[in-house]
Order: C-alpha cells, then structure tokens, then sequence
C-alpha cells in the first residue's frame, strides 16, 4: 500500500496520474496546507521541505517502508519500481528524464509565479505579472514545437507528461490561450482521454476547496508569509 500524502494542487496530481494509470494499491492522506498540517513535526520527518506531495511506500525496494518526497524523484520512484512509464534503454530513459527535469526546474516554479503574481499577491505588481506571464507563454512555446510530429513529449505516454499535464490544465490563471499552441491543446486532448486521467481527476476535483488559494489573512501568512519559519 502507498500513502500518498496530498493537497489538491498540480504535483500532486501528477502522482495520482501514476498511480491510476497503474492500478498500484494507495489511499490519500490530507495534509491541509491552508491549516499548516505541513509543519507539524510527523509531516516533516517524511517531508522536510514541508511542500506537498510525499509518499509512504509500505513495500520499498528492500520490503521495508520507504518515503520519498520531491514530485519528480517520486515519479521515478514509481517508475522504476512498476517498470512502467519510463524506458529501460539508455537512449528512451534519457529522453523522459529532460523533459520531467524542464518540469521541475521550469514548468513548475514558472507557473507557479504566474499564479502567485496574477491571483493572490496582496498587491498588483505588474513587472512580476508581465516577467512570470511571459515566461508562462515561452514555456508552453516550447512544449508546442516539441510536441509536433510526436504524440507525447518523449514519444509514448510517460512520466514527463504526467508531470507537465497538470500545471498546463490552469493555462487561463497563467495567461496562456491554447488557440495559437495547436500541438498542446491536441496533446491536452489525449492525456483528457485517458481513462486513468478522469480517475486521477475525480481524485483531486473530491478533495479541492471550493475556492482556490488563501482563504482569509490568516492561511496567507501560512501560505506566503512568515509563518512556515516559525514553525521551524
């Protein structure tokens, strides 16, 4: 059993997408970041950077339980662990692992600006919005020219589209319009149509606040603000 410790929020789904799409035994375990579940002492001894997702695999590589935290490095982890949705050849495993890594390092930080800067600073500042908007669209840019000719970003369904699809399904918040990224919004279509998606959604649409972001002052300060050091 794998217990996958989450909030409704997009590296979390690209664990569910995993874990449907393989049929792997998990139940979900509710860590609400708004409340500051995320700092409390239990919750940090498996995930010290106190973010969301983390799993608890009862049954890890050497039949002992094993955490792991970090979106991509549990991709991975369940990759290899089902050998599934990451190729065994040199050549194919290189190729998934750049574009989950562009994921990590690009996809996930610039977008989440984006939202950051657009819907829940306390101010309106329009250097950050334009920088992040901007780059949101170069990002989205750059996947439509991969995707032509290919199916999915690294040829077959894989992990890196797994990690890439659920920042791409929030393109309004980041001020991206699919009608010029024709080879992104075919792509959207494709993952959409996956059965294990729609599971993978369910999951997250039965868990996700009717309203997105901080609620009042308080869960901002928990969100944005000082809060998480002191609880350090």
């Amino acid at each position: 059993m794998i217990d996958l410790y989450m909030w409704p929020t997009p590296n979390a789904h690209k664990v569910t997408l995993f874990l449907e799409e393989t049929g792997l035994p998990y139940r979900t375990v509710e860590v609400n970041i708004g409340a500051g579940d995320q700092f409390k002492p239990e919750f940090l001894a498996i995930g010290p950077n106190n973010k969301m997702p983390v799993i608890v695999d009862s049954d890890g590589p050497d039949g002992r339980p094993i955490s792991v935290f970090e979106s991509g490095a549990i991709l991975i982890y369940l990759a290899e662990k089902t050998g599934r949705f990451l190729p065994a050849d040199p050549r194919g495993r290189c190729e998934v692992l750049q574009w989950l890594m562009f994921q990590m390092a690009s996809v996930g930080p610039m977008l989440g600006q984006a939202h950051h800067f657009r819907d829940y600073a306390p101010e309106t500042l329009p250097y950050a919005i334009d920088r992040y908007t901007n780059e949101s669209r170069r990002i989205y840019g750059v996947v439509d020219t991969r995707l032509a000719g290919r199916d999915y970003v690294a040829g077959e369904y894989s992990i890196a589209d797994m990690a890439i699809y659920p920042w791409f399904l929030h393109h309004e918040r980041e001020g991206v319009d699919l009608a010029g990224l024709p080879q992104v919004r075919r792509w959207m279509d494709a993952i959409a149509a996956r059965p294990a998606t729609a599971r993978a959604l369910a999951v997250m649409a039965e868990r996700r606040p009717a309203k997105p972001g901080p609620q009042d002052e308080a869960q901002r300060q928990i969100l944005f603000g000082a809060e998480q050091y002191r609880r350090h």
